[in-house]
């Protein structure tokens, strides 16, 4: 029974391309909480915010962490603000190791398409602030931090870095 691979952090840290990559790397399923509920859904995450709100939106989410904590072997991306969420990410953290992809905010920010991210509307400061809010959250679940940077090299040795921690014995 391999334990699940949770990533957790801000939107566009790289949560999603790690663990595509990670997946194919380990020959798991890749799991992402925001597509998986789009895909559930019939609609977009946009959509469900204005239509229903983000407290409809989390929880989804949540149905999705307890649904999921159960099954071995998965590689979960979560999206930026389920680890605010104590049920939520525990649910995850039974099953799973979880580590946080810290990327700096202003360059995720500046690196960041903010259409389709209704949290990101607000503009480079409130993303920021955003960050410096949720950053003691990530640091109190992760199992490890794993600062990240850009570009192909750094996701590289960010999947080798998560790689060699869930490969031990």
């Amino acid at each position: 029974m391999a334990k699940n691979i949770v990533l957790i952090g801000m939107m566009g840290c790289g949560k999603t391309t790690v663990g595509g990559l990670l997946a194919r790397r380990l020959g798991r399923e890749l799991v992402d909480t925001d597509a998986l509920i789009e895909q559930r859904q019939g609609r977009s995450i946009p959509d469900i915010f204005a239509q229903e709100g983000e407290a409809h939106f989390r929880a989804l989410e949540l149905e999705l962490c307890r649904g999921s904590s159960g099954q071995d072997g998965l590689i979960i991306a979560c999206g930026g603000g389920l680890p605010l969420q104590d049920e939520a990410i525990a649910a995850l953290k039974e099953n799973g190791v979880v580590f946080w992809l810290d990327r700096d905010p202003g360059e995720t920010y500046d690196a960041l398409d903010v259409s389709g991210r209704p949290l990101a509307q607000a503009g480079r400061e409130d993303f920021v602030r955003r960050y410096q809010d949720r950053a003691p959250i990530y640091r109190r679940w992760a199992d490890y931090i794993i600062p990240c940077g850009d570009g192909p090299q750094a996701v590289e040795q960010l999947i080798s870095t998560i790689y060699r921690e869930v490969s031990k014995p």
